[in-house]
């Protein structure tokens, strides 16, 4: 195998693996932080609306209805928190095991067996190990953690990730392109226009 092809592999698998590792740290993050977060939002929102009672609108409580009840999915997770920290642990370290390979097989003239059979080690036990459930947006907070908190640049040198295609998630750039069309269809004259004539 000849050497960029060697090093192209290897960060390519370190991709997979950090963004695990970075993936399994987000579902125990959220599953860890999220239930107190809602718990005290809710709870404020709650003392407010006892004052101020533009708060007592139908969407508002709503909204914190949804909130509650996405506790109750986020508590689903609780009981295996434990198991994606580890996880997220481990695979941390196969990450910088590879790491490591890359800049020995940089440096090395020629790949050896022994790159070979480490890669084909770190990518196994990385797919042994990955837990395939992960709790939902732990992929935007992933890209996060992963794009943007972490040291990529070695990795980038081979795979040259772009900002739309790569660091921003696909499913978040939709979501964000609908909000705003929505918005702006909502708040447009025209629209409202049209609604008033249409409910006659």
């Amino acid at each position: 195998m000849k050497k960029e092809k060697f090093l192209r592999n290897i960060a390519e698998t370190a991709y997979n693996v950090g963004f695990g590792a970075k993936k399994h740290f987000a579902t125990y993050d959220i599953s860890l932080k999220a239930p107190g977060l809602i718990s005290f939002t809710s709870f404020a929102f709650g003392i407010f609306a006892l004052i101020f009672n533009d708060l007592n609108i139908k969407a508002i409580s709503a909204t914190f209805l949804v909130l509650g009840i996405s506790g109750i999915y986020i508590s689903m997770y609780e009981s295996r928190r434990a198991e994606y920290a580890h996880n997220g642990k481990v695979l941390t370290d196969l990450f910088n095991d590879l790491k490591r390979l890359y800049y020995e097989a940089s440096e090395s003239g020629s790949i050896s067996e022994e790159f070979k059979d480490e890669l084909k080690r770190i990518d196994k036990e990385y797919t042994n190990i990955s837990c395939p459930h992960q709790m939902i947006f732990s992929n935007w907070y992933a890209h996060y953690k992963f794009f943007w908190e972490q040291q990529i640049d070695w990795i980038d040198e081979q795979l040259k990730f772009s900002f739309l295609r790569d660091k921003i998630p696909l499913s978040f750039s939709f979501t964000l392109m609908t909000s705003v069309v929505v918005v702006l269809l909502y708040s447009s004259p025209l629209t409202k226009y049209l609604c008033a004539n249409l409910l006659k």
